[in-house]
């Protein structure tokens, strides 16, 4: 079942970054490197039976660990998971600039991006 990861936006979480910025995809090395970190959120299950997993923006060197705040959920249609976006507090961004960001990996989705909204 997927779990609804909306209710993470605006949370402050601490990421394990298995994929650091400039590694490359376990599987398709040849197909994805990293412009980002990427990790998962420890003692969580995603729909695919894994931890969730956590794009991390506005980090621009490579890191083990991570605390930062949900911006955003990317919200697969065509996956049995969807991934969490975070940021370091106070950084935003938008839609347009989270989907650039991501699309090295995304691009071979059907996807669509929440973001947190403001009261």
């Amino acid at each position: 079942m997927r779990p609804d990861l909306t209710t993470y936006l605006g949370k402050t979480v601490t990421v394990t970054v298995d994929r650091p910025l400039g590694s490359t995809h376990p599987r398709y090395a040849d197909l994805i490197a990293y412009p980002i970190n990427y990790g998962y959120l420890p003692n969580t299950i995603s729909g695919d039976g894994q931890p969730i997993d956590v794009y991390i923006l506005g980090v621009e060197q490579a890191v083990e660990q991570f605390s930062g705040v949900i911006i955003a959920v990317v919200l697969r249609e065509d996956d049995v998971e969807d991934k969490l976006v975070a940021a370091p507090a106070g950084r935003c961004y938008t839609a347009a600039e989270i989907v650039s960001a991501l699309s090295f990996q995304e691009q071979f989705f059907s996807s669509r991006v929440g973001l947190e909204t403001k009261p």
